[in-house]
């Protein structure tokens, strides 16, 4: 588990790279708004961090898989739908960061820029990475075969 982690986190921290360094140019250099450039900023990373994880999730080769043979023709469709999963995860955890800020904030009371950053940025961003993780694994690349949220079992 622990090269998947160590992939997760790259592909993470790639992501959040392009996501800050995106939305900072989006609201300067290129006069978005703010909900506009985060949406974008969000977008871009979003598929950075997908295809960072697709490379950690990447399946081995079988004795059976011959590389010159034609791919399989459903392949795109759920790459599709491999993406638009990873997206939902990493929109809930967008929200659980929201969450946080809420609860801090508004029903707490806790108004500082400090607690916001603490809460949105520190306990939120701790309890995404989580929810991402658990999602990625379990929900987008999960293993063939396996039920909802359980991976295969290898034999020994």
């Amino acid at each position: 588990m622990l090269p998947e982690l160590a992939g997760f986190a790259l592909a993470g921290a790639a992501a959040y790279a392009v996501d800050l360094v995106l939305f900072v140019w989006l609201r300067g250099a290129a006069g978005l708004g703010p909900l506009s450039a985060k949406a974008l900023s969000f977008a871009a990373a979003c598929t950075v961090a997908y295809l960072g994880n697709a490379v950690v999730h990447r399946a081995p080769s079988h004795p059976g898989h011959h590389p010159g043979r034609r791919r399989h023709r459903h392949r795109p469709v759920r790459r599709a739908r491999q993406y638009a999963v990873f997206c939902a995860v990493n929109a809930a955890g967008a929200a659980v960061q929201l969450l946080c800020l809420l609860v801090s904030h508004y029903g707490l009371g806790l108004t500082s820029a400090r607690a916001d950053t603490l809460s949105g940025a520190g306990v939120g961003m701790a309890l995404a990475t989580c929810l991402r993780f658990w999602g990625t694994r379990n929900l987008v690349f999960r293993a063939r075969g396996s039920g909802f949220g359980v991976r295969e079992k290898h034999e020994r």
